[in-house]
C-alpha cells in the first residue's frame, strides 16, 4: 500500500506568541489545554532539577565510550516498557497556558505516561532544566512532518514558562525558528523529509508520489545544520512510496536526468550514510549531541491488531495490550538499515528508539480531528476511516513521550 503524508498533518492553530517575519504557518502548532490521548504535558512546570541532573558534553554520553565499528545503537536506543495510567498528575491550568494546543476530541479516560522496564527508572521531563541547558545554545530537528510533530511537543513543553515578551516564532521556507530572547537558546526545525536534497523538499507544497533524491546534495541542507548544539534527526515515512526509489545522478535543472532506481533499503542506505558522512566531518562530538528517532509506526490496517477488516485508528479509545505486538507498517528490514549504518559510524549517535512503544497507540493519531485544509466530500463524510489521519500524532500526547526519552538520554545516559 502506498502511503503518502498529508501536506499538514496537525493543523494546529499558533496563540499566544508573538510570530514575527515568516509567520508561524509552518508551525502548525499550538499549545494545550487538555490532551487528546496519551502522555500529558501537564508536568513541565518550574519544578526543582532532579538530582544528579547535569548537562554534560557528548563525548561523556555514551557508556561504553564508542570506538569505530563499536556496536553502539542498542546501548544508546530506549528501553522496551509500556504505557500506564497516571492520574497522580495535576492537570495544567488553563489561564497558565499561552500558546494552546488544538484538541483533537479523541475520548480521553485518563493520561497515559510511558513506563521504562529493564531496570531503567522513569524520568519526567523537567521543563526549567532543559531550557536552561539551552541557555546560549541552538537545538534542531530535521526531518519530516513526525519530526515536525516532535519539535513542536518540544516547544509547547517549554514555552510555558516563558514571558510572552521574551518568546517568538519565525519561519523562512525550510527553516522555523522558535526564540527564547532570555536564554539566547533556539530550538528549530527544519525541513528535509528524505535528508538529501529531493523533489519533496518545498515545506508547503511537496505532495509528489514519484519521489527523487539527488546523489551528493547532503550539503544544500547540512549548511543549516551547522553550529547546532543538539541534532534530531529522522527520516522514514517519505522513502514508503513504493518497492523502490529514483536517485538522480546531477541536478535537477538538467534536461536529461540521469536515474537510478534501487530498492527502498538501498536508497535508505544511501542516504543514511550521506547523513552520517556529513556528520563525522561537520560535527564535533565534544560539543554537539546528535540523536536520531526511530520509525513512527502507523495504524492504517486494524487487522494487525485484530480488528474488524478496512478498519484503521478510526475511533479507536484504547491501547494495543499485547506486548509482542508489531504492526505491518514497521519494516524491520529499514530499522537493520539504520542500525549497520549506527554500527559503522565513527560518531556517536544516540538512537532513540520509539518504534515499539508507539505501535502500541493506535489511539493517539489525530484521526477526523486533524484541520482539513479542502473540503470533505460527502463520501468521505460518510465513510470517516477513509480521511482518518493514522500517520500523524495528536498533540499533547504520545510525541511528548518522545521528548521524555529524548529528555532522559541527555542527563541520564
Amino acid at each position: 500500500m502506498v502511503v503518502r503524508p498529508p501536506d499538514d498533518e496537525q493543523g494546529r492553530r499558533t496563540r499566544g506568541l508573538k510570530v514575527e517575519r515568516g509567520g508561524a504557518s509552518a508551525l502548525h502548532a499550538a499549545c494545550a489545554t487538555r490532551a487528546c490521548t496519551g502522555v500529558e504535558d501537564d508536568h513541565v512546570g518550574a519544578t526543582p532539577a532532579p538530582r544528579g541532573a547535569r548537562w554534560q558534553p557528548a563525548q561523556r554520553l555514551v557508556e561504553p565510550r564508542h570506538q569505530p565499528g563499536q556496536r553502539h545503537v542498542g546501548a544508546t536506543s530506549a528501553p522496551g516498557g509500556c504505557h500506564v495510567g497516571d492520574t497522580s498528575l495535576p492537570r495544567q491550568q488553563e489561564a497558565d497556558v499561552a500558546v494552546q494546543w488544538q484538541t483533537c476530541g479523541s475520548p480521553v479516560s485518563r493520561p497515559a505516561r510511558f513506563s521504562q522496564t529493564g531496570g531503567a527508572a522513569s524520568v519526567r521531563f523537567n521543563a526549567t532544566l532543559m531550557l536552561e541547558t539551552l541557555r546560549g545554545k541552538r537545538m534542531m530537528f530535521v526531518g519530516d512532518s513526525l519530526n515536525r510533530g516532535q519539535y513542536v511537543s518540544m516547544v509547547c513543553l517549554l514555552h510555558r514558562i516563558i514571558p510572552e515578551e521574551a518568546k517568538s516564532i519565525e519561519t523562512n521556507g525550510s527553516l522555523t525558528v522558535f526564540r527564547a530572547k532570555d536564554h539566547n537558546a533556539t530550538i528549530e526545525f527544519y525541513w528535509a523529509p528524505l535528508l538529501l536534497e529531493s523533489n519533496a523538499d518545498d515545506a508547503v507544497v511537496h505532495r509528489v508520489s514519484d519521489r527523487i533524491v539527488r546523489s551528493g546534495s547532503i550539503n544544500k541542507h547540512g549548511r543549516h545544520w551547522r553550529g547546532v548544539d543538539i541534532l534530531v534527526f529522522n527520516t522514514y515515512i517519505w522513502w514508503l512510496t513504493k518497492l523502490k526509489l529514483k536517485i538522480l545522478q546531477g541536478s535537477f535543472d538538467d534536461e536529461v536526468q540521469n536515474l537510478v532506481e534501487m530498492s527502498t533499503e538501498d536508497a535508505y542506505r544511501f542516504a543514511m550514510n550521506s547523513m552520517m558522512r556529513w556528520v563525522e566531518k561537520n560535527m564535533d562530538p565534544k560539543k554537539t549531541r546528535v540523536f536520531f528517532t526511530s520509525m513512527s509506526p502507523f495504524h492504517q490496517k486494524s487487522v494487525d491488531w485484530g480488528g474488524e477488516p478496512n478498519g484503521n485508528c478510526y475511533n479507536q479509545t484504547t491501547m494495543i495490550q499485547d506486548p509482542l505486538y508489531w504492526g505491518s507498517d514497521s519494516r524491520k528490514s529499514i530499522m537493520q538499515v539504520t542500525r549497520q549504518v549506527f554500527n559503522e559510524s565513527k560518531y556517536p549517535v544516540m538512537f532513540l528508539n520509539i518504534t515499539q512503544l508507539s505501535s502500541y497507540r493506535k489511539d493517539a493519531h489525530t484521526s477526523i480531528y486533524k484541520k482539513q485544509w479542502n473540503p470533505l466530500t460527502p463520501e468521505q463524510l460518510a465513510n470517516p476511516v477513509s480521511y482518518s489521519d493514522c500517520i500523524h500524532w495528536c498533540l499533547p500526547g504520545l510525541q511528548d513521550t518522545w521528548n521524555e526519552l529524548l529528555f532522559a538520554k541527555l542527563f541520564y545516559p
